[in-house]
């Protein structure tokens, strides 16, 4: 146990999109825990693109405080109780990531009870997916299935959990051939639209899904969602989980997300397009994290990430997601 440690801080607005130089790391004492608290030293924390969001202060209908310059970066963090109510030695998930100690409340702390093999796999964000495919768009044995930033935290677990509950042919989309390639080889997608080529995402779908999509699970929006309209068959289901079209664009402040859908073709075949949220299914989150171990376990499912070693590195691992530089979740690693 030290005196100081380290965490990162917004240095400034961004003008655009975030840049290392946006952000500061600092060392400060070694918080000590208050009344009800816990004091908690990190071991891996979630680099996720809401973070955008919040910088951009765009947070209407966000459940989360905008990030202020000055302010310490959170989210969600697994870490070792030291000190305090819960039982030292437990490992522990909170949202006080980006910083080496913190003092969360021990009522908002989850203690991890090794259901699932490694500390890191808690932070995947395959709840929404899981979540979304299974009570919104509810995947049947032999639909196609085409997942949108399928090289992100959740298209990577998205395929897969589709391709578990009965899918007959997976389709993702991203834009990096090299991604393009470990979505088929490693993860198992059938087929890959790549952005960026010159042949648009629309034709693309369309050349992969030659009779149609029955789901989309979207994390991007726009374009993507655009395309997906038009090659939806008679009663697809849309379930949206993410819209980084709009958090990702050097020309917004990540609040919005604006896309083009043809409402004459969701009327004419019937297509349903509904946004999750995890709030409005509170027994989601149990239920996943027991298929995921599960399938884990057995090796079904792989949990893809790129790990951020160290935390000097961390004031860029922002910049670095929003560029694409990782494959799956990016996870910092103390």
């Amino acid at each position: 146990m030290t005196d100081t440690h380290r965490l990162v801080r917004l240095a400034r607005k961004p003008a655009a999109l975030p840049a290392p130089g946006d952000f500061t790391l600092d060392e400060v004492p070694v918080p000590r825990p208050g009344e009800g608290e816990v004091l908690v030293r990190n071991t891996h924390f979630l680099v996720f693109p809401g973070l955008r969001t919040l910088i951009g202060g765009e947070t209407r209908d966000v459940p989360l405080p905008p990030l202020n310059p000055g302010d310490a970066l959170f989210g969600p963090a697994v870490g070792e109780v030291l000190e305090g109510s819960l039982p030292k030695g437990r490992r522990v998930l909170h949202l006080q990531g980006w910083r080496e100690y913190a003092t969360p409340r021990a009522a908002d702390c989850r203690v991890l009870d090794g259901t699932l093999p490694e500390p890191a796999a808690s932070l995947a964000q395959g709840s929404a997916a899981y979540g979304a495919l299974t009570r919104l768009a509810r995947v049947r044995e032999g639909d196609t299935v085409f997942v949108s930033g399928a090289a992100g935290a959740v298209g990577t677990l998205a395929g897969q959990i589709a391709r578990l509950l009965g899918a007959a042919r997976v389709i993702g989309s991203t834009g990096s051939p090299a991604k393009a390639r470990r979505l088929r080889e490693e993860l198992g997608y059938d087929a890959v639209v790549l952005r960026g080529t010159g042949t648009t995402v629309a034709a693309q779908l369309a050349e992969a899904a030659p009779d149609g999509i029955d789901v989309m699970l979207d994390t991007v929006g726009g374009e993507q969602l655009t395309a997906a309209v038009e090659s939806a068959r008679r009663g697809a289901r849309f379930a949206l989980v993410g819209a980084l079209a709009g958090q990702l664009s050097p020309r917004r402040r990540g609040g919005s997300a604006p896309a083009l859908v043809d409402t004459f073709l969701l009327l004419t075949r019937g297509v349903t397009l509904a946004g999750y949220s995890g709030a409005d299914h509170p027994d989601v989150e149990a239920e996943w994290e027991g298929r995921f171990a599960e399938w884990l376990r057995a090796g079904a499912i792989r949990f893809a990430y790129t790990a951020v070693r160290g935390m000097e590195r961390a004031p860029a691992a922002l910049p670095d997601l929003i560029a694409g530089r990782a494959y799956g979740a990016a996870i910092v690693e103390l």
